[in-house]
């Protein structure tokens, strides 16, 4: 019997058989299927299979989690269900199928927005500080701010500005940058073109409603004029460019001999990108923005706005689910642009909040179900945080109902909202923190809100959970034990040696030289999201990873090599995972220099990767550093927020 045969049998029937997989591959975690007709997977059963820690659905793609040993369970998986396994690349070409023509616009603005949404918060943040300093009047009995009084805090007020103008007056470079950054174009062009969209000899975008027509000033050619208008804070306006930009790149790319491409391409891209952004794609772009802001504001503030922000709080939750939520990014930086403010963000960070008050509830019932609670506290906690996904894929959408009851909370918080007009400086941190950037005088009205999004999906799944969940669900259910793990309590004196030898492996060095940051700043919600386990991640000043510690290689990821496990002598089991999908390059820019089943030294180089390679191909050389299973160890601790050097630097202690 195999290890996984059970598993990888119940696999099979609970995804929809082998004719509804289309095309399946894995990486160092997961695996990675393309269904024919997604909608015949059972997520609900599949989620309990035992090696199952988690499943989702991205870009076209349905991911199992397995962990460590993904390799082994894909190849009794693909030996039991008759299957070639194909390429990394093969899935997601085949992934992209799945996708209709909105999916793939809305999955292509993700990534470009991706990059930027962090610049973004922090502005939201900072003008929102700025706000709470300069603009409320907490002294003298009401009439005069802490700038009116103190020239320390008028200083800071000042200063501030300057991270906020670069952020949101010069966000078509950050645009433009992503543009070229996704579709593999250079990106210092794209950096030139964004720059020349917010030149200062232009008339910044913001002030060109109030200025009349006849005075903007002019480029004049003799046979015609163009405005001198800049694109400061416009997003339509600045993506229309970068696309212009990356497809001349390509053109003359594919047509210029290699011997003069240095000169031709750059050349032949960039002027004629820059003609072309400030006489056509500009203006329409500008208008369309425009007309997309108006549309939406003229919802947010008509007699219907009730309306309006019902359906638009109840249905939040689903377009989130569905990857469209990235449009409304867009459309937030429009309306802050145009009215100096916005009434859409608010409603979505109570939406994060009603449906992580759901997932309170869930955790609230679920209590003595140890499994569920693994899923339930952390996805609670990142929900809060403003990131709703795990949440959502994790609990909500599993139950239903849980689901339905934030979409609910979600609709009458975003009433209240509306109904007293509150306003974000700008995108912010979403969830409860999102408070942080609404306009201090709408605090009071955003704290009513906030308590409808927290109180009534909590109280509703309360109430439909006790009636609606089994017994097993509120309890759980003990898990079949693997072959291996009878093994292992079949004989004692085996187990008692790493045991024995536990006491000398009480620590963990850093794998890489670099800045060491908690595991919840990686923008990868298996990692992020301790779905594979707690641990940490590094941000590296060098190419070499080297073991953490005395140990022996329980995997290397084939082909691939971005990754790889080891097995410590006390039982806990460690995965190192080189970038972000890296998994995608083929393991084109990494080099192995240990086998599976080695015994190795800490500070032992293991693998070598190209963070040139890494950066080319459009990925991120985030490092994590993962603890999978605890094994024998107590009292794990991490160590982040420090620069670190490989193989000394000690990052994680444990008993």
């Amino acid at each position: 019997m195999s290890k996984y045969e059970n598993d990888v049998k119940q696999l099979l029937t609970l995804i929809g058989g082998k004719e509804n997989i289309g095309a399946v591959s894995h990486c160092m975690t997961r695996m990675r299927f393309v269904l024919n007709d997604p909608s015949k997977a059972n997520e609900k059963e599949i989620a309990n299979i035992p090696s199952v820690k988690g499943t989702f659905t991205q870009a076209g793609q349905y991911q199992v989690i397995i962990g460590n040993d993904v390799s082994v369970f894909y190849n009794e998986f693909t030996s039991y269900a008759g299957i070639e396994g194909v390429s990394k690349d093969a899935v997601k070409n085949a992934a992209q199928t799945n996708q209709n023509l909105a999916q793939r616009i809305m999955g292509a603005l993700g990534e470009i927005f991706a990059p930027i949404i962090p610049a973004l918060i922090c502005g939201g943040l900072i003008l929102g500080f700025r706000n709470i300093i300069g603009e409320i009047d907490l002294l003298q009995n009401g009439t005069a701010s802490l700038t009116d009084i103190y020239p320390f805090w008028q200083g800071v007020y000042d200063f501030l500005w300057i991270i906020g103008e670069a952020i949101f007056h010069l966000l078509p470079v950050g645009i433009v940058w992503s543009i070229t950054k996704k579709m593999g174009t250079t990106q210092i062009l794209g950096i030139v073109l964004g720059l020349t969209l917010v030149s200062p000899q232009l008339l910044n975008g913001f002030s060109v409603a109030a200025t009349p027509a006849s005075e903007i000033p002019k480029w004049d050619f003799g046979f015609a004029q163009v405005d001198m208008i800049g694109y400061q804070g416009q997003v339509i306006a600045a993506m229309m460019a970068g696309f212009v930009l990356v497809y001349l790149e390509k053109f003359f790319k594919k047509h210029s001999p290699e011997v003069i491409s240095m000169i031709v391409v750059p050349f032949c891209s960039l002027v004629p990108a820059v003609v072309i952004a400030h006489t056509i794609v500009g203006p329409i772009g500008w208008t369309i923005g425009n007309f997309i802001g108006d549309i939406v504001y003229s919802g947010l503030t008509s007699n219907i706005r009730i309306v309006f922000a019902a359906i638009f709080g109840f249905v939040y939750a689903p377009i989130v689910m569905t990857g469209l939520h990235h449009m409304t990014n867009a459309i937030d930086t429009q309306l802050v642009t145009l009215y100096g403010g916005t009434m859409l963000w608010p409603m979505i960070a109570l939406s994060n909040i009603a449906q992580g008050s759901a997932v309170l509830a869930m955790t609230v019932l679920q209590k003595k179900n140890e499994r569920a609670e693994q899923v339930n506290v952390p996805a609670c906690i990142s929900c809060y945080l403003g990131v709703t996904e795990p949440a959502l894929f994790g609990v909500n959408l599993k139950y239903v109902f849980p689901l339905i009851c934030g979409m609910i909370g979600s609709a009458t918080a975003a009433v209240i909202s509306i109904g007293f007009g509150v306003q974000a400086v700008s995108i912010g941190v979403g969830g409860l923190p999102g408070i942080l950037s609404i306009f201090s005088q709408y605090w009071g009205k955003f704290l009513l809100a906030m308590a409808a999004a927290i109180v009534i999906p909590f109280v509703l799944t309360i109430l439909v959970g006790k009636k609606k969940l089994p017994a097993s669900e509120l309890v759980g259910e003990s898990k079949p034990q693997t072959e291996s793990a009878a093994q292992t309590e079949s004989t004692p004196q085996q187990s008692a040696q790493p045991q024995e030898a536990a006491a000398d492996v009480n620590k963990l060095c850093a794998i890489l030289s670099g800045k060491v940051i908690p595991i919840e700043e990686v923008e990868d919600d298996v990692f992020s999201q301790k779905i594979m386990g707690d641990g940490i991640a590094f941000q590296p000043s060098d190419e070499t990873v080297v073991a953490p510690c005395d140990a022996t290689i329980s995997v290397v990821m084939d082909g691939s090599r971005h990754a790889c496990g080891m097995a410590l002598p006390n039982g806990m089991e460690i995965l190192i995972h080189i970038g972000i999908n890296t998994v995608n390059m083929n393991g084109d820019g990494f080099e192995a220099f240990v086998n599976t089943g080695d015994k190795v030294k800490c500070g032992q180089p293991l693998i070598k990767f190209s963070k040139e390679k890494i950066a080319k191909a459009g990925y991120s050389d985030t490092t994590m550093l993962i603890i999978t299973e605890q094994g024998n160890a107590k009292n794990i601790q991490f160590h982040t927020n420090i620069d670190a050097e490989a193989g000394k630097t000690v990052v994680s202690e444990f008993e």
